[in-house]
């Protein structure tokens, strides 16, 4: 069985939708305490001490690994993680709408044994060209402040996005070839 070490309702989904079975520990770790230039680095950095954080959790014997992630979007040189409020999220939407984004999720799996598989999976994302109106309704759901970059692919956000190049459900907050590549 697989431990993730997410907080995220969005990872949960998609490793039930891929039959994965798996349990749930949030790792508690202090996410504005970890920084890096670099985006694809910063999630590495972040997915690597949740997992680590949780670890402990092989005294289960019916833990074979510990999944850690964390997802950041990169635009224009700034990372964006989840909007502190509306206003942030409404600004952020304004420079991003018509654009194109980079998300970014760092994986880390820790087997029983100890053996680790780190990575950033890279998946660029175009953004719909939306009126104030349609941002400041889309806002106004509530959906942008639970995710990194203020959108949710999965949601209400889903038809906010023109295109994707890359890792479908990277976006989402997991790569699923990744993990299943590892396990």
């Amino acid at each position: 069985m697989l431990l993730l070490a997410s907080a995220s309702p969005a990872r949960r989904r998609l490793l039930e939708q891929a039959a994965i079975p798996h349990r749930v520990q949030v790792s508690g770790v202090d996410e504005d305490a970890i920084s890096h230039p670099e985006p694809a680095q910063l999630v590495q950095l972040l997915a690597r001490a949740k997992a680590q954080a949780v670890r402990d959790a092989f005294r289960d014997a019916s833990i074979s690994a510990v999944l850690g992630c964390d997802s950041v979007l990169a635009f224009e040189g700034e990372v964006f993680g989840k909007p502190a409020d509306a206003a942030e999220a409404i600004e952020r939407w304004r420079r991003m709408r018509g654009a194109w984004g980079a998300l970014h999720t760092g994986h880390c799996l820790i087997s029983a044994a100890g053996e680790e598989r780190l990575a950033a999976v890279t998946t660029r994302v175009l953004f719909a060209n939306l009126s104030d109106a349609e941002i400041e309704s889309y806002v106004a759901t509530g959906e942008p402040l639970q995710c990194a970059g203020g959108f949710a692919l999965e949601g209400r956000g889903g038809c906010l996005v023109e295109r994707l190049d890359g890792c479908f459900s990277n976006v989402i907050g997991l790569s699923l070839p990744w993990l299943r590549q590892w396990l």
